[in-house]
């Protein structure tokens, strides 16, 4: 079962009506939670969203998930995926990369593990990527783990109207969609201040979309990507993304400031979620799991929210 989409067949003719539309303009993927992203020019559209996102995750010595709200330095380790293996980064310099088979020999060990109010089983990547993240993070009892194949998450259902998504170690959701415009929104706010624009890697999204106005993704409900070949994938947007301090950490150099918090606050607060302060909507996948998003893919969509 999905979310219903009772709009009319996708037709990206520009102009014919108000409807939200565009282009998609950005892809990421953000293999290990809370680290680095992985920009692509095309990704494989899974269930629990793009293929190899919030795949591994580090967690603590008691099994808890470990993010940049606590540490971070996890901005500066620099995942990338080839055929073979994982491979981590340290753009500080302080280890040499670690490669992480992607089909290990031998058994796995299952560790359990916590994200939120969730708890799922995981497989454990070992000592090496244990010791690794220790030396490169400064902390004792650090886990790498990895999202099991079979395991089953879901996300928030009281968002999805009781259809259950699956995810994997993504906070609850297994898309993010943020507007170009929204960012340069923001940048407008930050320059008048006499800050300096800040990149839209700030908010981690996995879809970037342009040819709308400045937050429109917040109105928006079921919308479309038309694929090559005439196919097309279909998603609804469910929960507006509320935002910690992980804005305010600097990509580049993994420092924190307070500047993006500061000024999303002063224009961000959603009715929606009782004040909480939001940036980006939170989307499920309702078709064309299988198929690949590419940059340049067109988009439609409906207006849902107010």
């Amino acid at each position: 079962m999905a979310i219903s989409d009772s709009s009319s067949a996708f037709s990206p003719v520009s102009g014919w009506d108000d409807r939200p539309r565009g282009r998609v303009s950005g892809l990421w993927i953000y293999p290990v939670k809370s680290c680095a992203g992985v920009s692509m020019e095309a990704a494989l559209l899974t269930l629990t969203g793009l293929a190899h996102d919030r795949e591994w995750m580090v967690v603590d010595a008691q099994g808890r998930f470990v993010t940049q709200r606590e540490l971070a330095a996890m901005a500066l380790i620099r995942p990338s995926l080839n055929e073979v293996a994982l491979v981590l980064t340290d753009a500080a310099g302080r280890q040499a990369p670690l490669h992480i088979s992607l089909s290990p020999d031998g058994e796995r060990l299952c560790r359990r593990v916590q994200v939120w109010h969730d708890h799922c089983d995981a497989w454990d990547e070992g000592e090496d990527a244990a010791h690794w993240l220790q030396g490169v993070l400064g902390q004792a009892g650090l886990r790498l783990v990895r999202f099991p194949a079979g395991q089953r998450r879901v996300c928030g259902m009281e968002w999805t109207a009781g259809v259950e998504y699956p995810v994997m170690f993504a906070d609850g959701f297994g898309i993010l969609v943020v507007g170009q415009a929204s960012v340069d929104h923001l940048n407008e706010h930050l320059e008048r201040q006499g800050q300096s624009a800040v990149s839209i890697r700030r908010f981690r999204p996995n879809v970037v979309l342009s040819g709308m106005e400045a937050h429109d993704e917040d109105r928006m409900g079921n919308w479309r990507v038309m694929l090559g070949g005439g196919d097309e994938a279909a998603f609804a947007c469910v929960k507006p993304c509320a935002r910690c301090p992980i804005p305010d950490v600097d990509p580049d150099t993994g420092e924190r400031g307070h500047h993006v918090g500061d000024a999303i606050r002063r224009y961000r607060a959603d009715r929606r979620l009782n004040g909480a302060i939001t940036f980006g909507m939170n989307v499920v996948v309702n078709s064309g799991a299988g198929q690949t998003l590419r940059v340049g893919d067109a988009f439609e969509g409906d207006w849902v929210f107010d």
